[in-house]
Order: structure tokens, then sequence, then C-alpha cells
């Protein structure tokens, strides 16, 4: 019995009073907490509340700003630069969606970078809310430099993920949502925090070796790209990482690979540079949601491989985790995870704590 379950509205409130405490504005610590707990409740709990004591000391350090608002500095019809002027990722993320959806609603497409961004949860957040406005919605952002480029053993990029959301037929969708390094670090520290070791292919050691130790890859090593060592494919997700770059830190004029912050170290501002995009299907072939609700029950309904193992698509696998989370009533989190919380909070003088007492079997 190593987990408990916590209430959504539990864990959103909990989260705010911890960024209150620290001097966030509520409305600010409200758009963390959304996307937080939005993160933990698709099963990403590599970006929700295992996240928190990352966004609390940035605020207590000073190191991102938290007072203020986005601001738009460069504009077309279908175009915007945005300064984040360094507050939490998702202020800035929200605003520059919201743009992005605005400017697809007036000429079809909204693409909205941002610079002076910070760390802003899962990138599916902000794709999916498109799907809100029958529009398909695409998240990018750059991060610290985390990802050792193959050959190499130096990390130079960030997790760079990608998000692609896509909507279909009765509320249906495709949402695609990955980091282009074979897993985010988040997960590497889950399994270090635990205990466990990780599978071959999601990270390297100090001299650039594929290893299973999280230790090594924490302390001196880093990711690798998706398709892990070259001979499996690694070039490619090196590539797709530098491609992020392209859209993000080259765009909006932010710091961009080598050049960002080491992950977690908060002697400089993080400057992160993001990518939001909107594209409204109207504007293109009709029938937009009846071929995707065709292609997706075209790939669901396949024969697989392994009876009983269902051929899944991009987004159905967070439907699955909604599902259960819906059933069980609230998000099964790790104890350890929530202790470890709860001492953070404790220190910052919050109260209540999370509760540990609902405990469900694994």
């Amino acid at each position: 019995m190593n987990r408990c379950l916590i209430l959504q509205s539990e864990v959103q409130s909990f989260i705010e009073r911890c960024m209150i405490a620290v001097g966030a504005k509520p409305a600010h610590a409200k758009s963390l907490a959304d996307v937080l707990v939005a993160g933990d409740y698709r099963g990403h709990y590599s970006h929700g509340l295992n996240r928190l004591d990352m966004y609390v000391k940035d605020i207590k350090t000073k190191i991102c700003a938290k007072d203020g608002e986005p601001v738009v500095i460069n504009e077309s019809v279908a175009t915007a630069l945005v300064d984040g002027c360094n507050l939490l990722g998702p202020v800035v993320g929200n605003f520059c969606m919201d743009l992005a959806m605005k400017k697809a609603k007036d000429v079809g497409i909204g693409w909205v970078v941002a610079r002076g961004s910070n760390h802003y949860g899962i990138a599916g957040y902000y794709s999916m809310q498109a799907l809100k406005q029958d529009m398909i919605g695409i998240c990018l952002t750059n991060t610290s430099p985390l990802v050792v480029p193959t050959r190499g053993k130096e990390c130079t990029l960030g997790t760079n993920p990608i998000s692609v959301a896509a909507p279909s037929k009765d509320g249906d969708s495709f949402v695609l949502d990955m980091a282009t390094s074979a897993v985010a670090l988040g997960k590497i520290e889950l399994h270090h925090r635990r205990g466990d070791e990780i599978p071959e292919g999601w990270g390297c050691d100090s001299q650039g070796k594929i290893s299973t130790d999280p230790s090594k890859v924490l302390t001196g090593g880093g990711l690798v790209p998706i398709g892990g060592c070259e001979a499996t494919g690694g070039y490619k997700g090196y590539g797709l990482g530098m491609m992020v770059e392209v859209f993000c830190g080259m765009l909006a004029g932010s710091q961009y690979s080598k050049h960002i912050r080491t992950w977690k170290v908060t002697d400089k501002v993080a400057n992160l540079g993001q990518c939001f995009v909107a594209i409204n299907p109207e504007n293109f072939a009709p029938g937009f949601t009846d071929r995707m609700d065709d292609m997706l029950s075209l790939h669901r309904n396949l024969e697989p491989a392994e009876p009983g193992v269902p051929v899944v698509t991009a987004g159905d696998p967070e439907r699955t985790n909604m599902k259960k989370c819906d059933e069980l009533g609230g998000i099964p989190y790790h104890i350890s995870v929530v202790n470890y919380m709860n001492n953070m909070a404790k220190d910052l003088g919050v109260n209540p704590l999370l509760p540990t007492e609902r405990k469900v079997e694994e």
C-alpha cells in the first residue's frame, strides 16, 4: 500500500496555498495548480504535484517574477511575439494560447512565440485548449539542457516537448504529448526517489554510455533522445529536439540549448522560449472531424499483436487514467511524493496538509 487517494480539489487548493505562501498572486497560483492537477489526472505524474517544490523555490528565491502580466511586443494578424516577463510558465502559456486561438478564429491560424517564460507543466495542457474551440492546437517549449545528443556526452538540449491536439467527433480527439527525449526527467527522478532502476534506453552516464542506474543519469549523465542510441534511431529524437529550438529559442530570441540555466539551479532567470499555435480546420477541407473519427477508429479497431492489449492512439492512455481516477474518486499518489510535499508545506506554514489516510491498493 504505497499509494494514497487525494481529491482533485484537495490537491488544487494545496498547491494554491503553497504558492500564495511564498508570494504568488492568487490568480497565478490557480493557473499553476490547474495545469499540475491536470498533469496528474492524465497520468503524467512527473509534471504534476511532483514538480511543486521547483515552482515554490523559483518564487521564493525571486528568480521567477510574481507580479505583472505577459506583454505583446510584436504582432501581425496571425502572429505575435510575447514577453513573458519572467512570470510563472502557466501564466505565460495561458496568455499565449488564448492569443493564438483568437487569431486563428479571425484568420485561420495563430502562431505565438514567447520569451522570458518558465517551466509550464505538460505541453498538452495548452494544445488541448484549442479543442474547446474545435481547433487544432500545437505547443512546444525548450527546457534546461538535460539531453545528451547522439554521439555526445554533454547535455546540450532540453527534453523539448511537442504536443499536438486535434478534435474529432463527439468530444473525441487525438492528443500527442511527448518529450523529444526518451522520457521526461521527472520519470527518472521518481524511480530514483523510489529506489528503482530505470529501463535501458532512458538515460546515460557521464561518458555517454546507456545506464539503468538513475543516480548516474542524475549526477553527471543525462537523458538520451527518443530512439536511444544511434543504432536504434536516437539521431531522429536528437533532430526533433533541435527542431523545437527552431520554433522556440530561435524565433523567440530567448535562451536556447546549453545557454539555458542548469535544471533546478536558480542562479539566473530561465528565459525559456515557447511556441503556441492554433489552426482552424474550417479554413481547410470540409469534413475534418469526420476524417479524424475514421482515422482514430481505423487504428483502435486493428487486430492487436498481443490479445487483450488493444492498439491505442495518442491520448487514449490518458483517457484511461482519467477514467480510473473518476472511478476511484480522486488521484492516487505515491506516499513518498505526498510526504515530501507535506514536509515542504510545513516549512512554509501551510495548513491543512495533503491527507494520507486513504490508502489505495497497487
